[in-house]
């Protein structure tokens, strides 16, 4: 079951403005990835479901994350179906991410009030998931739409919390780019956690590099 309720994880989320997002098979590799984040003060991880038994990968990165990293809220992406968004919430997801609107994982999210971001593209879509219970809309893929069509948005619907992911960056323009359009966090994922990192088992690094774009990102919004 969820350790968060799908409004203080929205609340996180807006407080940081930062989901880092990563993959990985390891689960030795990925708890040292979540403690790197952690350590850098980010309090959210989406893990994307993206590989075979990856939801055996996620058990054991929730349990750590409840045991050994308080206040860290672990959540799932790439969910594509309910099912498999209730096989993830029975494993203690906090929150959902989808790569497009579907109305089925709406349904059993909201049943078990667990936050649901799904990937929309056009205003018709934010709308549908907005009419469905959706507190964060995920605009994806990102680098397609651009800081622009969120302004665009903001303009006629101003309670519209968005989260880009994808074409997000650390660097301060970029940054500086899609908040000051009125995002409400970023989703990032290999421009943060790259491959590089991976890799070399730069831990480290990475937590410099998640407390540097934290930092940026509060500077942005000051």
């Amino acid at each position: 079951m969820a350790q968060y309720s799908r409004i203080e994880v929205a609340t996180v989320m807006k407080e940081t403005g930062m989901v880092p997002l990563f993959y990985h098979p390891d689960v030795e590799l990925g708890k040292n990835v979540l403690k790197a984040c952690y350590d850098g003060g980010a309090r959210l991880m989406e893990f994307t479901a993206r590989g075979d038994f990856a939801y055996e990968v996620f058990l054991e990165l929730n349990k750590y994350a409840i045991k050994e990293l308080p206040g860290m809220i672990m959540g799932v992406g790439s969910i594509t179906d309910a099912a498999a968004a209730s096989l993830f919430m029975q494993m203690g997801a906090n929150f959902i991410v989808t790569p497009s609107l579907r109305e089925d994982i709406a349904i059993v999210c909201n049943r078990r009030k667990v936050l649901w971001s799904p990937g929309c593209g056009s205003l018709t879509e934010i709308n549908k998931a907005e009419e469905l219970g959706c507190e964060i809309i995920k605009l994806f893929p990102g680098s397609t739409y651009g800081p622009g069509f969120v302004k665009a948005i903001k303009g006629p619907q101003p309670w519209t919390s968005i989260m880009p992911t994808g074409g997000v960056s650390t660097e301060e323009a970029n940054l500086s780019g899609w908040f000051d359009a009125g995002v409400t966090c970023v989703g990032m994922g290999s421009k943060l956690i790259s491959k590089e990192v991976l890799a070399t088992k730069d831990y480290d690094g990475l937590t410099a590099k998640v407390r540097k774009t934290l930092d940026l990102i509060k500077k942005i919004r000051s």
